[in-house]
């Protein structure tokens, strides 16, 4: 954990107090995402202010939490390596958005799925650090924030939110944004309580709602940070369900390349990055999404072609 302790934030810095917020909640569980959380912060107050003595001041300890972190865990590649680090991240981001749509799809509305689709559009948010988000990330960015709103305004109202996809209109995050600001505080050092069960993603949807496309996955990460409600949490902890394993395409068994296959660098990045999402994913025992990257990957390869 970074040990250099941050002054209080600007006013100018307030759009990414979240962000930080989000890196000191994940400091000992997820290192990694907590670093880049941080380095999204100080990217982005950069482009916000960099002149203004407070805000110099608060970037220059931030800089500093970051070498403390970049020192601490230099032999991890995602902290060394962009692309295993984007991997991690995207990883993370998407198992805490397949928690709260699992969770939202069931009708179980509850403030640790609330924060989980909350979270999953902040590390969506620190993805830019490794370049322009993908349309589908942009998309599931757009529909976690909406749904925070949607069902905070719902439960605040006394009103039943309608499970899954619909119109995403007319909803303000402002009111979230305000209850998370209020939830911990930001220098404090302290974080808030964490639910300690594994929470497994049954009948995962494919694709349901305006284009967004979700992967497969076994189960979303352990302990999402915020406290689940006692009247939503049961004496038997929740066992892992089984896991749908993709059958491997036998076409690979026997494909053969026409011709001389000319792999570019491009190539080679893209089935570089595909086995980096495999390893991250097996961080996380998702076997399917691990089966999935590593085919997408040996097709690539052998053929030239995605």
């Amino acid at each position: 954990m970074a040990a250099t302790a941050l002054p209080p934030l600007p006013p100018q810095f307030k759009s990414i107090q979240h962000h930080l917020r989000t890196a000191q909640e994940l400091d000992k569980r997820e290192p990694v995402v907590a670093y880049y959380c941080r380095l999204y912060a100080m990217q982005t107050g950069m482009k916000i202010d960099s002149k203004t003595p407070e805000c110099r001041k608060f970037l220059s300890k931030l800089m500093d939490q970051l070498e403390a972190m970049k020192k601490q865990f230099g032999d991890n590649e995602a902290i060394t390596q962009e692309i295993v680090g984007s991997a991690h991240v995207e990883n993370y981001a998407l198992k805490m958005f397949l928690y709260a749509d699992n969770e939202d799809r069931a009708g179980q509305f509850h403030k640790n799925m609330i924060k989980s689709f909350y979270t999953a559009s902040l590390l969506i948010d620190v993805l830019t650090v490794f370049g322009e988000l993908s349309e589908e990330n942009a998309q599931h960015r757009k529909y976690a924030r909406w749904k925070a709103a949607y069902i905070h305004n719902c439960l605040k109202n006394g009103e039943t939110p309608q499970p899954g996809p619909i119109g995403m209109e007319g909803e303000s995050f402002a009111d979230v944004e305000r209850e998370e600001a209020g939830s911990s505080s930001l220098h404090s050092g302290t974080t808030q309580p964490t639910s300690s069960s594994t929470y497994e993603a049954n009948n995962t949807p494919t694709s349901n709602y305006t284009g967004i496309h979700i992967p497969p996955g076994a189960h979303a990460p352990a302990n999402t940070p915020a406290e689940v409600p006692h009247n939503t949490v049961t004496s038997n902890t929740i066992q892992p369900a089984p896991q749908n394993i993709p059958l491997v395409d036998p076409s690979l068994y026997s494909a053969q390349s026409a011709g001389e296959v000319r792999l570019t660098p491009e190539d080679f990045a893209r089935a570089q990055k595909y086995c980096k999402y495999a390893g991250s994913a097996l961080q996380y025992e998702d076997v399917s999404t691990a089966v999935q990257n590593l085919q997408k990957a040996l097709k690539l390869l052998i053929t030239g072609r995605e």
